[in-house]
């Protein structure tokens, strides 16, 4: 898990032009929108994009669901696990 978490992370950065920032720099659990990374809805409808092309999942703007998956990059991970899995 932590190596997708770091992939999340760099494509974070790199999605969203975050020229000054490291992995290290984003926390797992920090809120993506907010107090947290400070994202808004611009960010997350690019970060949206990319997700979709870099791992072949489907999302739904306006879905509460998506909003979920995109409170921290830990809750990305996690929805980014679950539908990676193929069924048996």
């Amino acid at each position: 898990m932590q190596q997708l978490e770091n992939e999340v992370k760099q494509l974070i950065i790199d999605v969203l032009q975050l020229e000054d920032m490291q992995i290290a720099d984003i926390d797992t659990d920090a809120p993506l929108f907010g107090d947290g990374l400070g994202l808004d809805s611009i960010d997350a409808l690019e970060l949206g994009v990319a997700l979709q092309k870099r791992y072949g999942i489907t999302l739904s703007a306006n879905s509460e669901e998506t909003r979920r998956h995109f409170q921290s990059v830990a809750a990305l991970v996690a929805m980014l696990g679950e539908q990676r899995k193929e069924p048996q």
